[in-house]
């Protein structure tokens, strides 16, 4: 039998791609927290929208992963565009909040995305977490808040 870890740490592993998408998401806030600088966030916002619609355009090309667009469902095109909607919308928001605010606090009250995912994915989609992912979950809350109000005093 393998360890746990090895197995969460394949390729074909959702951790795995989990993890990488965590790492990313580091790198962004601290290459854009240098990259606003003397920018207005909005432009930068889609500057970087730009850069990757011509990344992915290039890798799902590449990959042979292109699909003719005609043959997505309506539920498809539906929910793909409120999900790019409220990825531009939080694009927009965490690059203000970026050029505002210092890179360590912005980005993981940003991650309180988790806690609101966990939510509406038991509202909306029956998601049954465990007790033990709930307890996971309430610390991320209780530690944004840390971060969110100030020192009394």
């Amino acid at each position: 039998m393998r360890h746990p870890l090895i197995v969460l740490a394949t390729a074909d592993s959702w951790f795995f791609w989990a993890v990488l998408s965590a790492v990313f998401a580091a790198l962004t806030a601290i290459f854009a927290k240098i990259g606003i600088q003397g920018v207005d966030s909005d432009f930068a916002t889609l500057f970087r929208t730009v850069i990757i619609l011509f990344v992915l355009t290039a890798f799902v090309w590449y990959a042979g992963k292109w699909t003719d667009p005609r043959t997505l469902t309506g539920n498809t095109i539906v929910f793909l565009t409120l999900s790019a909607l409220a990825t531009g919308a939080s694009w927009v928001c965490y690059f203000r909040a970026l050029q505002l605010g210092d890179a360590s606090k912005v980005a993981p009250v940003d991650k309180f995305s988790l806690v609101l995912v966990a939510i509406f994915a038991f509202a909306f989609l029956g998601e049954r977490p465990s007790v033990r992912d709930w307890t996971g979950i309430a610390l991320v809350a209780s530690g944004v808040l840390l971060l969110a109000f100030k020192k009394a005093g």
